[in-house]
């Protein structure tokens, strides 16, 4: 017997997770809802979400209400009896009333070992926060944000390479295998939820501005290179050298050397600085502001070549 879906989503990640219950003859996708196009780049023209491409490729019908609370769309929705209401990384509520009309359950696909970071950003805040392992969980979706019952787990390790962008793809597969283990048992009755402990909470609000800033005179190397890999590839950290701006998508850490918060190391091929504790914080890529995202030699033997010893790396 096939269950009928109704699949929310926005994000690559949400796109690799519709993409399995597409292919999977054991469901039926009979409506997908992302949030609505936005204008992007220079030109402001209107960019439709991944997930709508998706759906009209396979053409299964596509809701982009600004908001459902109350919308024409949500009593469609409702109409419709899924047996699944299946989110992943949505970035909208979604009303108990709408939740509720799942003829099975409405579920959501998380990227972090819940109860640990509750949010919109749980990917990007294990990286920042130095964490060596992370995951997906899938969970009964309540009214609360993130705080349903948990159904099913699987955990993997955060490597030294990676940053936000390869944790994405990673996650989004481990998603997308541990959802479609998790459904069939669903309908069979053979789970055994679990509820979050409220002790071990935490959250992962979306990325501030401000916390995009590289602060070299109170920022160790290590949490300077965490920061780095969990904003890499948006939105980027950001620094001043001297009048230079850029963005740093990736570096590595080195040895103490120099004055703390200045350049440390400067050739051809190199660039350090030197961070609270002492070590330096070598820069791999980079991209001045206005310019596209390049290795740091291209930038030295560029706009970099003013730089020296002694400048001063401060936050923008």
């Amino acid at each position: 017997m096939t269950n009928s879906v109704i699949f929310f989503g926005t994000s690559d990640f949400s796109r690799a997770v519709l993409q399995g219950l597409i292919a999977d003859d054991d469901f039926e996708v009979i409506a997908v809802v992302s949030q609505p196009d936005r204008p992007v780049g220079r030109k402001k023209l209107l960019q439709p979400t991944k997930i709508k491409q998706l759906a009209l490729e396979y053409r299964i019908p596509i809701f982009q209400p600004e908001k459902l609370s109350r919308s024409e769309e949500m009593d469609r929705l409702i109409s419709m009896q899924a047996d699944f209401l299946v989110t992943a990384a949505f970035g909208q509520f979604v009303p108990s009333k709408l939740l509720k009309s799942a003829k099975i359950a409405s579920i959501n696909v998380h990227a972090s070992l819940l109860p640990k970071y509750r949010g919109a950003a749980p990917i990007n805040w294990a990286l920042i926060n130095g964490d060596k392992e992370t995951g997906v969980s899938i969970m009964y979706m309540v009214k609360e944000m993130d705080a349903g019952d948990i159904i099913s787990v699987k955990k993997m390790p955060i490597k030294e390479n990676d940053n936000a962008g390869s944790l994405f793809e990673k996650l989004a597969v481990v998603g997308r295998d541990l959802l479609l283990k998790t459904m069939p048992k669903m309908v069979s009755g053979d789970i055994s939820p679990i509820q979050q402990d409220e002790e071990k909470i935490t959250l992962a609000p979306k990325i501030d501005y401000k916390l995009t800033e590289l602060d070299f005179y109170h920022q160790k190397a290590e949490k300077i290179v965490d920061l780095i890999r969990g904003l890499s590839p948006k939105p980027g950290a950001s620094l001043q050298i001297a009048d230079e701006k850029i963005k740093v998508f990736k570096a590595k850490i080195g040895p103490c050397q120099g004055e703390v918060g200045s350049i440390a190391i400067k050739s051809k091929h190199d660039l350090a600085i030197t961070a609270a504790d002492g070590r330096t914080v070598f820069l791999q890529k980079i991209q001045p502001i206005g310019k596209k995202i390049m290795d740091v030699s291209s930038f030295l033997n560029g706009a970099g070549q003013k730089l020296h010893v002694g400048n001063m790396a401060n936050r923008i």
